[in-house]
């Protein structure tokens, strides 16, 4: 019990850890891609985004896929940047035309996400035989996390719709914006350190 809480805790505090907050705004992202009455559609993209993930996880820390941190870093960000484009530009369009490519690059950026998440995960491993224990641990308290940052969104946003009166299309334009504006530094800051 307490390998298992050692791993799900950290692999918790990684994804609601402030320092990385990147992954934070991506999922806050994906719960605005759809209404919240729309829970069926959310919760396939929250899964494509943890089977991304989840793969490419367990192959960075079996060593199966390396790249360098801070190329990872930069596609993190960049997918964040991405996701907000998408999200502005399709802001207006029926929700069904958005979900076939989302789908796909929900998928690609978790596999992205997913070697960010392995450089915590393999540093704390050190040199131990079996890795299969702690990699499932620590992939399920990240998507404890992530169930709490989804609901930490809707719990927001629905104060803000029925206990404030804020209109949730305008509320949703605006932290989107704020969203993209934050990944464009993030951006920037981290492709000018690949060089």
């Amino acid at each position: 019990m307490n390998e298992f809480w050692i791993w799900f805790s950290t692999g918790v505090e990684h994804i609601l850890s402030l320092s990385g907050y990147d992954h934070i705004l991506f999922v806050t992202l994906l719960v605005f891609t759809y209404c919240f009455n729309k829970w069926g559609k959310l919760l396939l993209l929250i899964s494509a985004f943890t089977i991304g993930h989840s793969i490419s996880l367990a192959l960075s820390v079996t060593n199966q896929i390396q790249l360098p941190q801070i190329l990872v870093e930069f596609l993190i960000g960049l997918s964040i940047l991405i996701t907000s484009v998408h999200h502005l530009v399709n802001f207006n369009k029926p929700e069904q035309k958005k979900s076939v490519f989302l789908l796909f690059i929900v998928v690609f950026f978790g596999l992205i996400h997913g070697l960010g998440f392995s450089y915590l995960l393999k540093s704390m491993l050190g040199k131990e035989d079996s890795v299969f224990f702690p990699l499932l641990f620590f992939n399920l308290g990240l998507e404890a996390g992530q169930l709490v940052i989804v609901l930490a969104v809707i719990g927001f946003s629905m104060l803000l719709a029925f206990v404030f009166k804020c209109p949730y299309k305008l509320y949703k334009f605006i932290l989107i914006c704020i969203i993209g504006l934050v990944s464009l530094k993030i951006t920037i800051e981290r492709f000018l350190e690949l060089f």
